[in-house]
């Protein structure tokens, strides 16, 4: 009995040690953490195409995810899938999944595909998007059938929510050491060709009060959608639509378990510009609806934007409308052609607890032009580096993002930009430019192919953390009054166990041109200093 007790514990032992505590968000003076296991987690995440949530897939994802060196893997549980016949559940694949992400050692998120899946109802089962009397869809402003489910059906609203409460009761029941971190619910909501429902029940309640929390969050006064926010009145109205049913569905799922639960958006064609919500996903929580979100579904912890925009000027302005004091930046979705890779710095230097290049594996399916036009080596490497690098320090940057002391660059593209980018670290700048020779000053040229990126953290009086790829970093004086800078000590080095290991002293040829930061993996650790 003794022999079989210590097997037991050996073999406990030998299990990925996840920790019982639920996941959850958690935020602090308008910064944000994903705690998992009692500390800041940042996810280095991919995600898989969308039809590759069968079991014959997974040996086409899981070598991806070993290349790309992914902590956290984020695949779809469609409604069809899990309740194919009413009533009837199957959650094997479900089981087969979290089997394999363990031995893997991964995380996992879930992706709850129902009554929207980039809008549409296409992943809901036949029983329900077949039977248009039972589950009726939207009308538009001439009175036509519209392709999406309607956000006032109480049928609807109620099976989904059924089937969402027997999947988290099923993950309660299969998943005590919370491989599960954060479940997204549903999938790109919302409607394209009209801006909001007008069945009888919406147009009575846009013709209706706006209600209580939608006006508190706003400082409004009583009064119609109409009234209250003139050309905007379409976009809120159908943004609160969607956004309770879907608060809804989170509620009751986290009354079975609590976990973190976020919505995901399609986003608009740029983040500079007022656009037609009949052109866009309107209901969604693009940037523009936010705010109407953040009224409406309160069991939401945060929304996230899916970035398919090369351009570096809208990159950054989507990652700004997403970082806010109330909503952790995740980018839950992006390009995974090979410029994309670089937008991790700037994601992860805004405090982003997470990014996630989209379909990751070798099932055959692309979405070029959106993303490569092949899983090629090349593609898989320049996402894997990021994750490889920051992977032995992921506890710690996450801890460092929560306390308010990040920063990161991605490389510009556009000429004006002259290929640089000033960090304001507060006491101190770092200048952040692209394409120059380890040796001499010559002016930067860009990379061959926007590929660089930096990021630094502050650990703690004139100390930084520095790391990255293709770029050079000079810092300086904020307020330059002609006070001599000079790096004191530049350690290369690495992390262990979350400790960190001397590897060199960097110098000379090394500092004297700034650092320079090239193909190798390398973190530096860099102590600043004066001599007056």
């Amino acid at each position: 009995m003794r022999l079989r007790t210590l097997f037991a514990a050996l073999m406990l032992l030998a299990q990925p040690s996840f920790a019982a505590d639920i996941p959850h968000l958690e935020t602090k003076d308008g910064r944000h953490a994903l705690i998992v296991d009692g500390e800041p987690f940042l996810m280095l995440c991919a995600q898989v195409n969308n039809s590759s949530n069968w079991p014959a897939m997974l040996p086409k994802v899981w070598p991806v995810m070993d290349e790309l060196g992914v902590n956290t893997i984020q695949v779809p549980i469609a409604w069809e899938q899990i309740e194919p016949v009413e009533g009837q559940f199957d959650f094997s694949f479900l089981d087969q999944l979290l089997t394999e992400a363990r031995a893997h050692k991964v995380r996992l998120i879930p992706l709850w595909f129902a009554t929207w899946k980039n809008t549409g109802p296409a992943y809901a089962p036949s029983w329900v998007k077949l039977d248009n009397t039972r589950f009726p869809r939207m009308l538009n402003g001439e009175g036509k059938v519209h392709y999406a489910l309607s956000p006032f059906a109480e049928s609807t609203l109620a099976a989904d929510t059924k089937a969402f409460v027997a999947l988290m009761e099923h993950i309660k029941k299969v998943d005590k050491q919370n491989t599960i971190i954060a479940v997204q619910v549903q999938n790109e909501p919302g409607t394209y060709g009209s801006a909001r429902d007008h069945s009888p029940a919406a147009n009575a309640a846009f013709a209706a009060e706006v209600p209580e929390a939608v006006r508190a969050h706003f400082g409004k006064d009583k009064g119609t959608w109409a009234e209250l926010f003139g050309k905007n009145a379409d976009l809120y109205f159908h943004s609160w639509a969607v956004a309770s049913y879907i608060d809804k569905v989170a509620a009751a799922g986290k009354a079975v378990k609590p976990l973190p639960m976020y919505a995901n958006a399609a986003l608009q064609g740029s983040p500079f510009e007022y656009q037609d919500p009949n052109t866009f996903a309107s209901g969604g929580p693009s940037h523009a609806a936010i705010d109407a979100w953040k009224a409406s579904a309160p069991h939401i912890d945060w929304v996230s934007p899916d970035i398919y925009n090369p351009d570096h000027a809208a990159y950054m302005g989507f990652l700004d409308h997403y970082t806010r004091p109330d909503n952790a930046l995740f980018v839950a979705e992006t390009g995974n052609a090979r410029h994309y890779a670089r937008y991790f710095y700037a994601a992860i230097g805004r405090g982003a607890i997470g990014f996630s290049p989209f379909g990751m594996d070798r099932t055959g399916y692309v979405n070029y032009p959106l993303g490569a036009p092949k899983i090629s080596d090349e593609v898989i490497a320049l996402f894997g580096r990021n994750y490889h690098l920051f992977a032995p320090m992921q506890r710690l940057w996450a801890k460092k993002a929560f306390e308010g002391k990040v920063w990161g660059s991605s490389e510009p593209t556009a000429e004006d930009a002259k290929h640089t980018e000033i960090l304001n670290l507060g006491k101190y700048t770092a200048t952040i430019s692209y394409g120059r020779p380890q040796f001499g000053f010559d002016d930067p040229k860009g990379n061959e192919f926007p590929m660089g990126g930096i990021a630094i953290a502050e650990m703690g009086p004139d100390e930084y953390l520095v790391a990255g790829f293709q770029a050079r970093v000079a810092f300086a004086f904020t307020n330059d009054d002609g006070t001599p800078l000079l790096m004191d000590r530049v350690e290369e080095g690495h992390f262990d166990n979350g400790k960190w290991v001397f590897d060199r002293l960097w110098n000379g040829d090394q500092t004297d041109y700034g650092l320079n930061f090239t193909s190798a993996q390398q973190v530096l650790k860099v102590k600043l200093a004066t001599y007056r």
